[in-house]
């Protein structure tokens, strides 16, 4: 079947890969990729497959209501699946505003806009809003977030993206709008901007730098592989109830301590050095305000009703991670000294 699915923040780090799983597994579908391309976009993710016939990209900011609303009366999606999101917690609480104008504001300007192009006819079309396990708070030392656990943001970030969660929940409830909801763990895996925990200190390890830790190290994550992502991406989007939610997680909890001597293990490993010389480089560093102790996903749901399962264990998924980033150094060079931001200007003006 012929279809047009915009995906928004297709340049980042998880968007180029719901892209990339959507361009080569649908050859039938348009896929138009939307980014504002702000530090975290990156085109060269993308390089591989930007020359397929069915595969278009354009820049454009969320927060730009008119814009936004051109771009679909232009391409008439038939689908949208919503990734774009400011989503380091660090920065939010540095600069919460900017969170509320991408993650809130854009958000209501894409439903308005479908709102809009669809005209109340909403056969065949789906709004997929990807979200975070960040929404539902902290847990203790046990249990797990399923799809009724109660809202409990505590960051900037999470309360910005539980916001958007609302906004979507309500388009439906109050305009029929046809919408499906995920809930993602902690993401990795090959493309990922180093700011965040594992391509950071794959990054210092390369470079003898230390490796920061925040707070006593037992902050507790489950991890979920980018490209297992991508793939229930897809299945919540084809397959999913309208109106619903799903959980997608790794199962895959690690403490961040954990994690981090499992990748200097295989790190030392795989660089042929003596085992212990990158655990040397562990920092603990001051705690961030309002970090939550712990989170852990339940899948059940997805698992049960659409048969998804991570393909990968985390020590696995760590390997091939380690594996991409070491074959592509010269993309973390790139990225590390802001030079992959020159490519939209080299390939697209």
């Amino acid at each position: 079947m012929n279809k047009t699915i915009l995906i928004t923040g297709g340049a980042g780090f998880i968007g180029s890969h719901v892209v990339r799983q959507f361009v080569t597994k649908y050859a039938a579908y348009q896929i138009i990729n939307l980014d504002a391309l702000t530090y975290a976009g990156n085109l060269e993710n993308l390089s591989d497959i930007e020359d397929l016939p069915n595969y278009t990209f354009v820049k454009a900011d969320i927060t730009d209501e008119a814009h936004i609303l051109n771009i679909f009366r232009e391409y008439q999606p038939d689908g949208v699946i919503h990734l774009a999101a400011e989503s380091h917690v660090d920065r939010s609480i540095t600069n919460p505003t900017a969170f509320v104008m991408t993650n809130v504001i854009g958000t209501v300007n894409l439903l308005n806009a479908a709102r809009e192009i669809w005209k109340d006819n909403f056969e065949g079309k789906r709004f997929h809003h990807v979200s975070t396990d960040e929404v539902f708070g902290a847990l203790g030392d046990t249990g797990q977030f399923t799809e009724e656990t109660k809202y409990d943001p505590h960051s900037p970030y999470s309360a910005s993206k539980a916001s958007s969660d609302h906004f979507v929940r309500a388009y439906h409830d109050t305009y029929g709008l046809p919408i499906v909801l995920t809930n993602c763990s902690n993401n990795y895996g090959p493309n990922h901007f180093p700011e965040k925990l594992i391509p950071l200190c794959i990054h210092n390890i390369l470079n003898n730098k230390p490796l920061p830790i925040y707070g006593d190290g037992k902050y507790t994550r489950d991890w979920l592989f980018v490209i297992d992502h991508a793939k229930a991406i897809d299945l919540v989007f084809h397959n999913g109830r309208n109106g619903d939610s799903y959980n997608v997680g790794g199962f895959n909890e690690w403490q961040n301590i954990d994690l981090v001597n499992e990748l200097c293990k295989q790190m030392d490993k795989k660089l042929g050095r003596p085992v212990g010389t990158s655990k040397q480089l562990i920092t603990y560093v001051k705690d961030r305000p309002g970090h939550d102790l712990r989170y852990a996903i339940d899948a059940t749901k997805i698992n049960a009703e659409l048969g998804y399962r991570p393909s990968v264990t985390f020590e696995q998924g760590l390997s091939k991670t380690i594996d991409w980033f070491l074959a592509n150094q010269e993309w973390l060079d790139r990225v590390t000294s802001g030079d992959y931001q020159q490519y939209y200007e080299k390939q697209y003006k």
